[in-house]
């Protein structure tokens, strides 16, 4: 019976991506057929390409459903049980890294950056800088959950801090910092971590799972931002020195 559900649940997931995908294929054939005429085989690969994403995504958001989801909600009560700040703040944090450089959006942008910027800025440089700042905030997020801290106490620090730091740095890492900061709130961090923060509010006394759980994604979307911008505000300091 079980299987069957989880087969039920895979052809809805399925659907879903096929909606999300179709328009995009239909919009680019009636382009291929009225204005761009690719070639054969550059379509045949095109084609190729999005039925892979296709079955990749279908597997990728049912794996997610079935096991990251259930297994953060777990991970968050037995944490919640435990109540520890100490224990708390840096298991968030490896949970925030680790979410972040598995994230698809991620890499897709660092390669992106990488190319465009012909190699200046290393993709890999990005992810790793997008995993620190995704995971500080996770951490601290942790810590306003313990404390039932508002959350406009760290949100309009935090997009000051961003406004200022626009005034240091390039305009190139600005319009990469407000990118990434969509980027990184992809599947692992909306899922897992999000899950993992609802089963610890659920479990500490007096915290309310809809009050302090929710306005995780509105943190980590603020921490790429600041992150790349301190990229820049380095990268122009190194850029001085020489």
């Amino acid at each position: 019976m079980s299987l069957l559900l989880e087969f039920l649940d895979m052809r809805e997931i399925a659907w879903e991506v096929l909606q999300a995908l179709g328009p995009i294929l239909v919009f680019f054939l009636v382009l291929q057929a009225l204005r761009l005429r690719l070639p054969r085989e550059y379509l045949l690969g095109i084609v190729k390409g999005v039925a892979l994403t296709f079955v990749g995504l279908v597997f990728f958001l049912q794996g997610v459903q079935v096991g990251f989801i259930p297994a953060g909600e777990a991970l968050g009560r037995s944490l919640g049980r435990i109540g520890s700040l100490w224990l708390l703040l840096p298991v968030g944090f490896l949970l925030g890294f680790a979410a972040t450089v598995a994230e698809p959006a991620v890499r897709v942008l660092s390669y992106e950056v990488e190319k465009a910027s012909l190699g200046r800025i290393k993709g890999r440089t990005i992810v790793v800088t997008l995993s620190l700042g995704v995971a500080t905030l996770v951490a601290l997020a942790m810590l306003r959950v313990t404390q039932g801290t508002h959350i406009l106490y760290f949100l309009i620090p935090g997009y000051l801090a961003a406004i200022v730091l626009m005034r240091f740095v390039s305009p190139a890492f600005v319009a990469i910092a407000f990118d990434s900061g969509a980027v990184a709130t992809g599947p692992m961090t909306a899922t897992f971590v999000m899950s993992l923060m609802l089963g610890i509010a659920a479990q500490m006394e007096g915290r309310d799972p809809i009050r302090d759980g929710f306005g995780l994604i509105a943190m980590v979307t603020m921490a790429p931002i600041i992150a790349i911008m301190c990229l820049g505000c380095i990268q122009a300091f190194i850029g001085r020195e020489r």
